[in-house]
């Protein structure tokens, strides 16, 4: 039939949307190996073997997975961190804790044996060949064996950031990295270290780990931080992130171990207006000067429990003319149906969207829709597995409703 024949079309291209994230089947695996789930993820994001990881769970089971750690120059997750409202927010729920200036850079992850040094991005891609100067930093750098966590931005000649669309330019298809190297220098700030001389460190505190990355790696080259858990001293250290033109400040538990890949309470990131990553489902065709262009964006949240995302809203606003142009080029690259106003597409671009809260709303699936949204940015460093969840929503709806 019909059905079956886009069934099966769909199956061997790789685009049925069936639900079976990697989260899921990870799950399912450690469900039929008998073994715990948080191990079965860890092997997963330690190895990036799946195939290894289902082979060991079943033959040698927890042991086995025990086993896989941390190796150079196979680039793991990155740690991700959950929305903060506010500063009281973050040393009510974390204590006396790190915060960080949260620089509105390209995530970088650095691994260094002897002279050889590979640079990742957050989605794994190795980007060596177009950051020369970090390069040289890290071959600098006074130890054998590292990985390190950071970012990389360009900033203006005061110190304060450019676009993160400039740093971006840096790692674009078509590259003139010596001329780019002159006219749009990277610095580079390290956050974490993970791995140094021989011992890895993901298990390791967080404060253990910023001690053993502050003996390698200078000052001038790790973001402003300061350890609190003063109410006070927090809100100034965010105003001032702030004033200094940054995007906000990151909150970190003292005694958290690295959890790679995943998102947990023990990293908290401080905006000055809630910001999440959310997934375009599809686009409207736009009417007045945007008539020709898909202009309405139809925005998504990853459903952790039933897999799939779910829409909250729409915006067209903060699209300059500019962007307009771009983001239809890259919808229409991705139509899977239209009817007379939609373009339907495969849930991949993740843009980042400010808004002022969420609220109840009938007309959504969830129940929840987006109040004041609007387009900051596209995000192309991120997947949609990396996108923001439905229950971060629902946290956020939750605290402006002032319930727990």
């Amino acid at each position: 039939t019909q059905d079956e024949q886009s069934f099966l079309i769909r199956l061997m291209l790789g685009e049925l949307r069936q639900g079976a994230l990697e989260s899921l089947l990870l799950d399912a695996i450690a469900s039929a190996s008998d073994t715990l789930a948080p191990s079965v993820r860890r092997a997963q994001m330690l190895s990036g073997n799946l195939r290894e990881v289902v082979e060991v769970a079943f033959t040698r089971g927890e042991q086995g997975l025990g086993e896989f750690d941390l190796t150079l120059f196979r680039p793991l997750q990155p740690m991700l961190a959950e929305p903060s409202p506010d500063p009281a927010d973050a040393i009510e729920r974390l204590g006396r804790a790190v915060l960080e200036l949260k620089l509105d850079g390209a995530r970088v992850q650095v691994h260094r044996l002897d002279e050889q040094v590979k640079v990742y991005t957050r989605s794994l891609n190795e980007v060596t060949y177009a950051v020369p100067e970090l390069v040289e930093l890290v071959k600098a750098l006074p130890a054998r064996e590292l990985v390190l966590d950071g970012e990389v931005i360009a900033l203006r000649a005061d110190g304060s950031p450019l676009p993160f669309q400039e740093t971006m330019r840096r790692f674009g298809r078509k590259l003139d990295v010596a001329t780019l190297q002159q006219t749009l220098p990277l610095s580079t700030f390290f956050f974490d270290c993970l791995h140094l001389d021989g011992e890895s460190l993901l298990n390791a505190p967080t404060e253990a780990r910023i001690a053993a990355m502050s003996r390698v790696v200078p000052l001038a080259n790790q973001p402003t931080r300061i350890v609190t858990g003063e109410l006070a001293e927090a809100e100034a250290f965010f105003q001032d992130a702030l004033d200094r033109g940054h995007e906000g400040v990151m909150a970190k538990a003292l005694d958290a171990p690295y959890f790679a890949g995943s998102r947990g309470a023990s990293w908290l990131k401080l905006k000055q207006a809630h910001t999440f990553d959310l997934v375009v489902l599809a686009a409207e065709w736009g009417s007045g000067r945007r008539q020709g262009w898909l202009s309405n964006l139809h925005l998504g949240a990853r459903d952790e429990e039933n897999g799939g995302f779910v829409m909250l809203g729409k915006t067209f606003k903060g699209l300059t003319d500019e962007l307009l142009r771009w983001q239809t080029e890259q919808l229409l690259a991705r139509e899977t149906q239209r009817d007379d106003y939609t373009v339907y597409v495969r849930p991949e671009l993740v843009v980042e969207i400010a808004l002022n809260d969420v609220q109840t709303s009938p007309h959504y699936p969830a129940g929840l829709a987006l109040r004041f949204a609007r387009v900051k940015r596209y995000r192309p460093d991120k997947s949609a597995s990396e996108a923001d969840t439905l229950t971060q929503l629902r946290a956020l709806h939750a605290r402006s409703q002032g319930t727990p």
